[in-house]
């Protein structure tokens, strides 16, 4: 079994796993499915989504993504609901609404577009949806089917498009799905198409978009021989894209704008930079650059992959490039910086880097990489302050402390430098060589201190009980 097939089970095995919590929580009664109902299924959906990591946690993404939902959200009727909307990781083309308000739009839908006022009209659809209680009625129609079939039928469905999801629906029957009625019906569909374009012609943006992205999406089945998951729950698309057309030429025939937020093109980058490998986005950038040439947030992606693959002076020029464009932007001042650092140029990645914090204080990965740049050339007080600051935001992650603990060496500071080596192995998962550095740390740091109570809270969650005697264990 390769590694491809392994992944695959493993998603195939999270999702079911999601779909049986989805449905346990429905009791198989004849009692209407309450507002309420929605509101606490669809949240407990959302925190297993979130727990078993499948959304997107990237700012500048789902800051994009929730913008244009609560412009849509403005435009239409009140409902019951607080929406939330979220991007799943995922490079198949879906996008999907659960009970409560919880909007799911995935990587490979956002890529996939050709403007803002698609994606705005995928989302407005979606809202349709949940404003017409579309799921909820399913459920309520669906309690005598048995759990087995839903969660056969849900998992094909929710794993996207792609080999992945192409694999897990010919391993159920679609005939069944069909039969079982669990996808839209064609009169949601048009309910959830006509409240949709409403949504979206009042909030500003071309009715056409929605039509238009149907149509991108039915080219998309045709040259990849995939189905696209979102028409495996999203039936009708010969009828949609008729329907739609007959709005279009009678009820909606002002154009709106095809972009209100801005941004789409740095949000792809982005997506990109973070799904594929980095011959794959070299493949991606280039291409869209013939196409686009002054596009600046493509030639910063192209700029990122070259810098990836050891094309450091060619990202430089196309980094420079970008910055003439956009001389104050943040992320290309950083990813300008990390490629200095790698390249042995400290003191020109400081300077990128102080850049970008003179915009962004908090900004992470700059934090980090500005940290390792002083190091770079000694200045490590400075290096330090970075990386404590980044240590109390983000204690999770394991570099850090490696980074503190060599430092605080270089300036013989061997207390903090055992503490740190302790919490890096710690966090590795290497039990004797914390407890070893952690008991080296506390010859520095007597019980009696606040730090030496620290230290022997650490050595007691690896060998409980565990008392200093001056003696390892």
């Amino acid at each position: 079994m390769n590694s491809r097939q392994i992944t695959m089970m493993h998603r195939v095995t999270i999702v079911v796993t999601l779909v049986v919590l989805f449905f346990s929580l429905v009791k198989p009664s004849f009692a209407a499915f309450t507002i309420e109902d929605e509101k606490k299924l669809g949240k407990k959906f959302y925190d297993q989504l979130q727990e078993k990591n499948i959304l997107l946690q990237e700012a500048t993404v789902n800051e994009y993504v929730r913008t244009i939902g609560k412009r849509l959200l403005a435009s239409g009727e009140k409902s019951p609901f607080h929406f939330t909307f979220s991007v799943i990781k995922n490079s198949g083309i879906n996008a999907f609404a659960t009970p409560g308000g919880y909007i799911y739009v995935y990587e490979g839908l956002i890529e996939l577009t050709e403007n803002e006022s698609e994606l705005a009209g995928v989302l407005a659809h979606e809202i349709a949806h949940v404003k017409s209680r579309h799921i909820a009625k399913t459920i309520d129609k669906s309690q005598k089917i048995s759990l087995a079939s839903l969660v056969a039928i849900l998992a094909g469905a929710f794993l996207g498009g792609g080999g992945e999801g192409a694999a897990a629906i010919t391993s159920f029957s679609m005939a069944t799905a069909s039969a079982l009625n669990l996808k839209y019906s064609r009169e949601n569909e048009e309910e959830a198409d006509r409240k949709g374009m409403r949504y979206l012609v009042s909030c500003g943006y071309d009715g056409r978009a929605m039509l238009d992205f149907l149509r991108i999406m039915r080219r998309y089945e045709y040259y990849s021989n995939s189905i696209p998951s979102y028409f495996l729950t999203h039936p009708g698309t010969g009828e949609r894209i008729r329907y739609l057309d007959g709005l279009l030429q009678v009820k909606y025939t002002d154009r709106g704008k095809t972009s209100i937020v801005g941004g789409l093109n740095r949000v792809k980058t982005i997506l990109v930079l973070g799904e594929k490998t980095p011959h794959e986005g070299l493949t991606f950038f280039k291409n869209a650059l013939k196409e686009d040439p002054e596009n600046v947030d493509f030639l910063y992606g192209l700029a990122v992959v070259q810098a990836q693959i050891g094309k450091t002076n060619e990202a430089l020029i196309n980094f420079n490039q970008a910055l003439k464009q956009l001389p104050g932007d943040e992320d290309i001042l950083r990813d300008l910086g990390i490629c200095y650092y790698k390249m042995g140029r400290a003191e020109d990645a400081i300077a990128a880097l102080k850049k970008v914090l003179s915009v962004n204080k908090d900004n992470p990965e700059t934090i980090l990489y500005l940290g390792q740049s002083y190091d770079a050339i000694g200045d490590y007080l400075s290096a330090l302050e970075l990386y404590e600051q980044f240590k109390r935001d983000h204690p999770g992650n394991i570099k850090v402390y490696y980074n503190l603990a060599m430092t605080y060496g270089k300036i013989n500071n061997h207390g903090e430098s055992h503490f740190n080596f302790g919490m890096y192995f710690k966090k590795k998962n290497k039990p004797q060589s914390a407890l070893f550095h952690f008991r080296a740390a506390l010859k520095y740091f007597p019980l009696e201190t606040p730090k030496g109570r620290i230290i022997q809270q650490e050595i007691n969650t690896i060998v409980p009980d565990s008392h200093h005697t001056g003696k390892r264990n």
